[in-house]
């Protein structure tokens, strides 16, 4: 009993971990919403909003698939938190996911012969959905951290407390603030994609003005999450998982892991360098987006781990403790995680693709010839 209890665990753990990952390698993904952010502020033309949509357009359906197959390692190893959080807080599920299905129509539609209202039109749909994709993800993220307004049964019915089914997140600061930092954080991303994927001199001038523009918000409502998720109360688990408060709870998870202590710090480090080293570079550097995407990752993962990991609630209830729910009490069974993780095995050969894909799209720089020569889109 005590064999199978532990291999339950152990595979509640792995599926956290590669939960933690995908929703990692999706907040990174997410330069292409914050690069969408950006089309008018570096394009000041139409010559330079079509290079930055094609450049974005090459890469959108990662993020896309990313975030389906998120969702989906979610619902398949914790389909409590799926059925407590979409079933409870759908109105802000709803308004993300809009976001993202009018960027699949932007794409689609922007540049196709017979568009009737513009690309001014779908342009404007893709700042939507740069801004209320990246805002309302660290939002909902947030309250992992800060808990939510619901109740379950011991029929494991969800009763969700607040008639505003989720968009009260964003009357918690500590949420907001991560949504803000991950916002701009996607456009600091964006904008050093676009200095590694387009040749264009003045844009490049434009690229390293809005960079210094960007990183300061960044950092204050990053430090700012970052700062009062250390000093807060937590909500721990006991041995009975029985939930109850801690103080310092998260910084006690990070010194209770000194590995993920680490990933984080060497995720921020990494972020920081790329930011600086762009920005006080006399010439014009673009490796700047491989320091700030693995950093992005390492930082994200090292937090979505201390949510899930050491004894603490990740998805907490602040109308009823014991109604929150754990990697232990919300996952799937012991059968179903062993079959999950002999498909995941798969996921290395999927990372290998993504890689050949991604060199064989950006093996040169998208150049004022290029669009002008072909006079379209061709992502």
């Amino acid at each position: 009993m005590i064999t199978a209890e532990l291999t339950h665990l152990f595979f509640q753990q792995y599926w956290w971990f590669l939960v933690s990952l995908l929703g990692a390698l999706l907040v990174f993904l997410l330069f292409v919403q914050g690069g969408q952010t950006l089309i008018y502020t570096i394009g000041k033309d139409d010559t330079q909003r079509n290079m930055i949509v094609n450049t974005l357009g090459r890469k959108w359906e990662f993020t896309f698939t990313t975030l389906v197959t998120f969702g989906g390692a979610f619902f398949a190893s914790f389909p409590l938190f799926y059925s407590s959080s979409f079933g409870g807080a759908y109105w802000a599920w709803t308004a993300f996911l809009l976001a993202f299905t009018i960027q699949a129509v932007s794409y689609e539609f922007r540049s196709k012969a017979g568009n009737v209202f513009g690309p001014k039109f779908f342009e404007s749909l893709l700042f939507i959905n740069g801004l209320l994709g990246t805002i309302l993800i660290g939002t909902v993220v947030g309250t992992f951290f800060n808990g939510s307004e619901f109740l379950i049964s011991d029929m494991k019915a969800v009763d969700w407390q607040n008639n505003a089914r989720g968009l009260e997140a964003v009357l918690n600061w500590h949420n907001v603030a991560l949504g803000l930092a991950i916002f701009f954080l996607a456009r600091i991303l964006g904008l050093l994609y676009f200095a590694m994927t387009i040749h264009h001199d003045e844009m490049y001038k434009r690229i390293k003005k809005h960079l210094w523009i960007n990183t300061v918000p960044f950092l204050v409502f990053f430090l700012a999450f970052v700062i009062w998720l250390l000093l807060k109360d937590g909500f721990a688990v006991d041995e009975n998982g029985v939930v109850s408060m801690e103080a310092y709870k998260y910084l006690h998870n990070f010194l209770a892991m000194p590995v993920v202590l680490i990933m984080f710090l060497l995720g921020v480090v990494a972020v920081l360098f790329g930011i600086i080293k762009t920005l006080f570079n006399k010439n014009q550097y673009d490796k700047g987006f491989w320091f700030v995407a693995p950093g992005t990752v390492f930082t994200v993962l090292a937090v979505l781990l201390i949510a899930g990991y050491n004894n603490t609630a990740f998805y907490p209830s602040v109308s009823d403790l014991q109604s929150s729910l754990t990697i232990q009490n919300s996952s799937s069974s012991l059968f179903t995680l062993k079959v999950m993780t002999v498909v995941s095995f798969m996921i290395p050969f999927v990372l290998a693709y993504i890689v050949y894909a991604w060199r064989s799209i950006n093996k040169k720089k998208i150049t004022t010839e290029e669009i002008n020569d072909k006079n379209e889109i061709t992502y």
